[in-house]
């Protein structure tokens, strides 16, 4: 007697003999093109791969035996670092059932005596989306729908204004004729900043949310100045007003100001985001899933987030798999307020496809992962050196300044 046929099997050979035709009829989710599998199949991840590009974008791909591959990125700064570490993982990772997601990302956390850091932790991230994507593709649903989503029918985006798409919300830099390089600038550089943001306002009008980023660039004295100077034009929010290190002094900055101090983009895990919350230090969170530890991470970053009554806007200056991943995140979760960079062009260059932005929106993804396909080829050919950050210093007298 032969033995008997699993589901896979069984799929496999009515491709084989062109029968999937007839079959089709059996099953009520949607397949996907990689592969013939259902969630009750036993799959096995085979290979992990990372790819660093010459914009320092950092890709990993994680493949299985069932011939469904998920896709993740890394943080794009010590971008070496993270592609290695990710071939690391795949010591680990390789032989497992990639749909044990949640296992996976404590195993790989707590798997070693030093754990978290932005690397280790971007690191984990790339390889929390991939697992999401394939086993969003594996259930053939978008990953939001297995988080308990959609909690929205769209996802309010920020970028570039314009009329065409609707995008009605902005961010920019304190803008002047320099830097803010110094411990406490002078009223002339506060000023000027506050001129010209004056000017943006003008511009826009009150239909339009603009938000400036400090980008931890500004010491607390200066930034103390400039938030008092910018009140009067309404800033959306304050993003990054010092670097996240000290938590307890954004806190004190804070409660200087009643516009909304947001942060994230620099902080990684529960943990960090933890203290954020306690000190009221920010009122808008900011994690990004390439580096504060993934969709999985993310979606319990909201859950602490709700608690406090803080909403989610998550960071985004990557490529096409942290817009979509940031996209399910957002999909699923009940306090999100806006996605960075959702209106991005240059992702659609990569993998295909996204919903269009709409009204200022782009419309829930809805093939199964994380809802994108990538374009390997042209991926290949982006494959390169990385950007080189180079240090920064004060053109008066060459001391070290943040970014």
């Amino acid at each position: 007697m032969s033995a008997p046929l699993d589901r896979r099997s069984l799929l496999r050979g009515a491709l084989a003999t062109g029968a999937l035709f007839g079959l089709d009829a059996l099953f009520t989710t949607k397949r996907t093109d990689a592969a013939a599998v259902g969630p009750n199949d036993q799959i096995k991840v085979t290979k992990v791969e990372s790819f660093v590009l010459k914009n320092s974008w950092v890709f990993v791909k994680v493949s299985t035996d069932a011939g469904i591959v998920g896709w993740g990125e890394m943080l794009k700064d010590d971008a070496k670092a993270c592609a290695a570490g990710a071939l690391e993982v795949g010591r680990y990772l390789v032989g497992q059932d990639p749909n044990r997601v949640v296992f996976h990302w404590e195993a790989i956390h707590r798997g070693s005596f030093y754990r978290g850091g932005p690397v280790k932790t971007a690191i984990l991230s790339g390889i929390d989306q991939a697992l999401w994507d394939i086993k969003g593709k594996v259930y053939g649903v978008p990953v939001y729908k297995l988080l308990g989503g959609p909690t929205r029918d769209k996802i309010r985006i920020y970028g570039q204004v314009n009329p065409t798409t609707g995008v009605n919300a902005m961010k920019v830099a304190p803008n002047a004729t320099r830097a803010p390089f110094k411990y406490i600038e002078g009223m002339k550089f506060v000023g000027e900043v506050a001129e010209r943001f004056k000017a943006l306002r003008d511009r826009y009008g009150s239909g339009v949310d603009i938000a400036i980023d400090f980008h931890g660039a500004v010491e607390p004295p200066t930034a103390g100045l400039l938030i008092k100077a910018l009140e009067p034009y309404d800033p959306w929010f304050y993003e990054e007003v010092i670097q996240p290190l000290n938590v307890e002094m954004m806190a004190e900055l804070a409660k200087k100001t009643h516009i909304p101090l947001a942060t994230g983009e620099r902080i990684f895990t529960k943990w960090g985001f933890r203290e954020v919350l306690e000190k009221r230090a920010a009122l808008i969170l900011q994690p990004d899933v390439c580096y504060a530890g993934g969709i999985t991470e993310l979606r319990l970053i909201a859950g602490m987030a709700e608690a406090y009554y803080s909403p989610i806007a998550p960071h985004n200056p990557q490529g096409p798999c942290s817009l979509a991943a940031s996209l399910q995140v957002a999909a699923s979760i009940p306090n999100f307020l806006i996605q960075e960079r959702g209106d991005a062009e240059h992702m659609d260059l990569l993998a295909k496809p996204l919903p269009p932005v709409k009204d200022g929106h782009r419309g829930l993804p809805t093939e199964p992962g994380l809802g994108i396909t990538i374009d390997e080829n042209k991926l290949m050919s982006q494959v390169g050196e990385p950007q080189e950050y180079k240090t920064r210093f004060d053109p008066d007298d060459g001391s070290v300044v943040d970014w």
